[in-house]
């Protein structure tokens, strides 16, 4: 056994990820300042607090400008480390030309030489699951190898960037594409929808927003329109959704799409981030046994992602980048101690401390060791139950932390996140509140068997619910005078509270300046083992 602050006898530390829950330094559009949180509150007053950087360079994102996001957080909280991510690793390829030189963006272009290359993801510079410049760049190159027709299909975002931006990305794009445009090389956009609505659904939370969307871009099914400035604009108009809500459509001349996929083309899903790619890459690669929806029909392509979404499961079989390998990380490391460790969320987050956890690896280091629950997700709109699965959740938490089975457990509530991508300010006033009373019952089962909490979050979102002018610092309005929500993440570092009413006088904290990479040397600190050499450093030390 360790020589850690427990003793000859280990405790449980449990790790608390509050997904969305930063900290922004003002009060106009701050859900989780504006909520009753009691134990926040208290843990503020009470306990040690350090404030982490949670996006930028600090979990491998390019530059400072870039919002962290779930996916990378909790890369970077499980290992230990600080990998170069997705947006990073792509732009490096495409700058270096190793994309263009794959075997699999070769196969894609040679068999798209007399059909249609398709390119289908997420259509903005968010950054975050894809970035436009990317889009650009292949099919730019498309062109110089010679391919005469491209379609693309694009998912509107309106959560990464502003909730109804769309238009600032697509007239531009179809200039960009007319400079193009020539007798040989026919390009045009083909089909589109909300992010939200139809195609990138995640942890088979909701297959029928992939059903819409193989019927959208595949089949050329739906509402058709002549442009794509012409469908937003009419179905903004029906509707009044946000660009992340808005319904599927159809590019048509003279009553036919003018994109289908048909037997022959080629495809590549754009997005370099895994977790609302893989659902859409299997759809395609899928063989006749393929039982989520009916496809009415399943042609024959090339497809590619852009990176591999699943290493362990080869998802998709072809992409044009290598994912980061990231290796070393706490929870392997904890297995190779012998502690016993638990991880568990909702649906929505499930994967985060798990997969993402586990550096981009599906299953479990130890069968024995671990064990991972799932709390399904209720498949409705976040704002409309914005406490989700948070009581569910920390029934099995605590439940788990009574048994003493466990050393370590961690586990997500996606609270904070999930309803501030909404845009309602109420419900993530809502959703913070029930976190909070959430927490306070956890906290009691910590004390109950002299165990401690690290709670800390992965990124911002409930912090800053409103746009923000830049130069006046006060949020921004729209014509009816009303505050213009905010739906993406935000640049704010985040919280981590020590919780412990037993052990402070066996270590101290260092100051300095951290990041959530720091969390899993300070987690193996407090156990008594030395951190590993390519860890970042702890954020205590033992006296």
């Amino acid at each position: 056994m360790s020589n850690g602050i427990f003793g000859a006898e280990m405790r449980p530390i449990v790790t608390i990820v509050m997904d969305g829950i930063g900290i922004s330094g003002r009060e106009e559009g701050d859900a989780i300042k504006a909520a009753d949180t009691p134990t926040l509150d208290m843990l503020s007053a009470k306990y040690p607090c350090f404030c982490l950087k949670a996006h930028g360079t600090a979990v491998g994102l390019p530059s400072d400008d870039d919002m962290g996001n779930s996916e990378v957080g909790h890369n970077a909280l499980g290992a230990g480390q600080v990998f170069a991510q997705g947006a990073k690793l792509v732009s490096e390829a495409i700058e270096s030309g190793r994309m263009f030189e794959s075997a699999s963006w070769k196969e894609i272009v040679a068999n798209a030489k007399d059909s249609t290359l398709h390119f289908l993801g997420l259509f903005s510079d968010g950054n975050v699951h894809s970035h436009i410049d990317h889009l650009k760049a292949m099919i730019v190159r498309a062109k110089e190898e010679g391919l005469k027709k491209v379609r693309i299909h694009i998912l509107l975002d309106g959560r990464d960037v502003g909730e109804t931006s769309a238009l600032e990305y697509v007239l531009p794009f179809e200039d960009f594409l007319s400079s193009l445009r020539d007798a040989n090389f026919d390009v045009c956009i083909a089909s589109g929808g909300g992010r939200m609505v139809i195609t990138m659904d995640r942890y088979e939370a909701n297959w029928a927003m992939v059903e819409k969307g193989w019927q959208t871009h595949v089949l050329g099914e739906g509402r058709q329109f002549a442009s794509a400035e012409e469908a937003i604009n009419t179905l903004r108009a029906e509707t009044g959704a946000i660009d992340q809500d808005l319904a599927p459509f159809v590019i048509a001349h003279d009553g036919k799409p003018v994109g289908t996929v048909e037997d022959g083309d080629s495809v590549v899903f754009f997005n370099f981030r895994g977790d609302r790619s893989i659902e859409i890459s299997k759809t395609f690669e899928a063989g006749a046994d393929f039982d989520k929806f009916d496809r009415v029909r399943a042609p024959k392509v090339v497809f590619a992602g852009m990176l591999e979404y699943d290493g362990d499961a080869h998802i998709p079989s072809k992409y044009l980048v290598s994912p980061p390998e990231i290796s070393n990380t706490l929870g392997e490391f904890l297995v190779n101690k012998g502690i016993r460790q638990l991880a568990i969320s909702e649906t929505q987050k499930y994967g985060h401390v798990t997969y993402f956890w586990n550096g981009n690896r599906s299953g479990k280091f130890s069968e024995e060791l671990e064990e991972y629950i799932e709390i399904p997700s209720d498949v409705v709109p976040f704002e409309q139950r914005p406490w989700m699965k948070c009581a569910e959740i920390t029934d099995v938490l605590i439940e788990k932390i009574k048994s003493g089975s466990f050393d370590s457990l961690r586990v997500n509530f996606p609270n904070g996140d999930m309803v501030g991508h909404t845009g309602s300010f109420i419900a993530a006033k809502i959703s913070v509140e029930a976190l909070d009373v959430c927490l306070a019952r956890i906290l009691k089962a910590i004390d109950e068997v002299k165990g401690i909490a690290i709670i800390t979050a992965d990124h911002g979102n409930a912090d800053e619910m409103y746009e923000i002018d830049k130069k006046t610092g006060l949020a921004k309005t729209n014509k009816d005078g009303s505050k213009k929500a905010k739906t993406s993440h935000t640049l704010n570092p985040v919280p981590c509270y020590i919780y412990d009413n037993f052990y402070s006088d066996k270590y101290e904290c260092i100051e300095g300046s951290y990041g959530l990479a720091n969390v899993a040397a300070t987690v193996v600190t407090m156990m008594g083992y030395e951190a590993p050499e390519m860890w970042e450093a702890s954020m205590i030390k033992l006296k």
